[in-house]
């Protein structure tokens, strides 16, 4: 089993830990998404990261898609049965996900244009939204108990990733959030390996 990835990618980072703490052995292929490389243009035609391809050649991809295989392989590592706490589970994955969908709105933004073109009310709307969202998960945080899930994953992924791009940007008023990968690493000590 293969995951095409990207270091900085806070939704390969997700399903990397997500695999790992499953239990699911799977080598780490680093991705290049610029080049187009054509083992990951074969496994995503979409060429975006990060992407599995199982033993038998079964390609999935979109974090969220592959964090569902990783359950449903791991028989319910990652998301709880009972109805309305998947719907919990869902909602903190979707919140995190959503917030680093902003977070690369505003880094596009800035490596993809020339310096005069940049346009800062985009930016300027980008990071409304994260705020809204991060102070929705400070008055909300959500329980950490012994075993993390789904939403939990992609909440740490999310962290290493604002504090990557935004260093010092988001922290301010926010102490639980900036509390939560010293508790995250206590439950999923392999963290550790997902930090650089």
């Amino acid at each position: 089993m293969k995951i095409f990835y990207s270091s900085t990618s806070p939704y390969s980072t997700k399903v990397r830990m997500a695999a790992q703490y499953a239990g699911l052995a799977a080598e780490a292929v680093v991705a290049d998404t610029a080049k187009d490389p054509a083992e990951l243009l074969a496994a995503n035609p979409l060429g975006k990261i990060p992407a599995l391809v199982t033993d038998d050649g079964l390609a999935v991809f979109d974090s969220r898609a592959i964090m569902n295989y990783i359950d449903r392989q791991s028989r319910g590592a990652l998301y709880p049965r009972n109805a309305v706490k998947r719907t919990e589970v869902d909602v903190l994955e979707a919140t995190a996900d959503g917030i680093c969908d902003c977070l690369l709105a505003i880094v596009y933004e800035r490596r993809s244009r020339p310096e005069d073109k940049v346009y800062q009310p985009w930016i300027d709307r980008q990071w409304q939204k994260v705020e809204r969202a991060l102070d929705h998960l400070e008055a909300n945080m959500p329980r950490l108990g012994k075993k993390p899930n789904a939403g939990h994953f992609a909440l740490a992924a999310m962290l290493r990733y604002i504090e990557l791009r935004f260093a010092g940007q988001w922290q301010r008023g926010r102490p639980k959030l900036k509390r939560y990968l010293t508790r995250f690493e206590a439950v999923f000590p392999d963290y550790a390996a997902f930090k650089d």
